[in-house]
């Protein structure tokens, strides 16, 4: 298991100073935005896509610094109601697999998209209780367009031998594990999670019990290094679907924080250590969206209690047993 970045908090830094501030902090691998909200401040999907000496210059920096990337990062609605926004977000996930492919990363990373509650409306609708009877009929159909498109999509992947890690996200389709694996079950092994515990925590979700989950269908393929804490004084009184504004954080039942800053190190060693009962072991992506510090110093101190929870060696064997 390594610790990496998801790189666009550094957006004022070049690839190459990207790379050079990371590996001195400790960081083994990057995860790059190619398109979408992540933009693609590092890594120009338009400009690498096809382009060997690009991507070449790519390969020759990664090394210089010994760095990999774990994943392409393309967030964005492909099941949009606007055809355009739709088709422009589409395009940015089917070209993200093949750079992938094209540059021998086994993952990309993204949403899953939110439809209409129906054919004729023109805004995604997040649906969060099956009463009164109509939003019931506008998941049914959420999921008949979100099946369609991810079973080609899954097949565009798969031509490709790469990994898509859906984040569980509210506001999206799939936002929770059950939503996870019953997208996975509609369409091939390609199809699996991007596992950010910051969406799940103010779910009421225990993030161990959700590795464990998706871990029996083999439906990790990334993971995001991302805390977030409840603030009870708030949620007291308005619960957690909370529309306060991010940057007011007074007034916000949960924020987003850095690792540690939610739960504390041990709950984070508890989650090293259950990824590896289930035999994750790939990178810890740090995402940083805390609010209440700065991108390097959210980063910085997220490496710190990072390094002190992932194992270094494998395991040896278990001689007290014997």
């Amino acid at each position: 298991m390594n610790i990496g970045v998801h790189t666009p908090p550094l957006a004022d830094e070049s690839l190459e100073g990207a790379l050079g501030y990371l590996s001195d902090i400790g960081v083994d691998a990057i995860e790059p935005g190619v398109g979408g909200h992540p933009g693609e401040d590092h890594l120009s999907r338009t400009e690498h896509l096809d382009n060997e000496d690009a991507q070449q210059v790519v390969r020759t920096k990664l090394e210089e610094y010994g760095m990999e990337i774990s994943a392409l990062a393309t967030h964005n609605n492909p099941l949009h109601p606007d055809d355009e926004r739709a088709d422009a977000a589409d395009t940015e996930l089917r070209e993200a697999i093949a750079l992938a492919d094209q540059l021998e990363v086994d993952v990309v990373t993204c949403f899953s998209g939110l439809p209409a509650g129906s054919p004729d409306d023109e805004v995604p609708n997040w649906i969060t209780a099956p009463w009164p009877p109509e939003h019931e009929r506008a998941l049914e159909y959420q999921w008949e367009q979100a099946t369609a498109y991810w079973q080609d999509l899954a097949a565009h992947a798969d031509d490709h031998g790469v990994d898509v890690a859906i984040e569980m996200h509210p506001n999206m389709l799939v936002y929770e594990p059950h939503g996870m694996a019953k997208l996975r079950d509609e369409t091939n092994e390609r199809i699996g999670a991007n596992f950010d515990p910051s969406h799940l925590y103010w779910q009421g979700i225990t993030i161990t019990d959700a590795i464990r989950y998706l871990a029996e269908r083999d439906a990790i393929h990334h993971v995001h290094a991302k805390d977030t804490k409840i603030y009870q004084a708030q949620a007291r009184e308005k619960g957690v679907l909370d529309t306060t504004a991010y940057d007011d954080e007074r007034n916000r039942s949960w924020l987003f924080r850095s690792v540690g800053y939610g739960h504390g190190e041990s709950h984070w060693k508890d989650i090293v250590s259950t990824l590896r009962m289930v035999d994750y072991d790939g990178t810890l992506s740090i995402e940083h969206e805390d609010s209440l510090t700065s991108s390097r110093e959210g980063l910085e101190k997220a490496v710190d209690l990072l390094e002190r929870a992932i194992f270094e060696t494998e395991p040896g064997e278990a001689h007290w047993a014997e």
